[in-house]
């Protein structure tokens, strides 16, 4: 099967989607996951999403 439209969601986004994580301040990184922080829905990178999970 053809894989030719992965990523094309992203692609469509600013930077291609990339940019700093607003809670581990990387850079270059891909901001996709929408997480409720200090009352304002931001986008954070995988780890940190992964991170904020376990805590719970």
């Amino acid at each position: 099967m053809s894989k030719a439209h992965r990523g094309k969601g992203i692609q469509e986004l600013a930077n291609g989607g990339r940019g700093q994580c607003p809670v581990c301040k990387k850079t270059g990184v891909k901001l996709l996951y929408e997480q409720e922080i200090e009352g304002q829905k931001t986008k954070i990178c995988k780890i940190c999403k992964a991170t904020l999970a376990n805590k719970k």
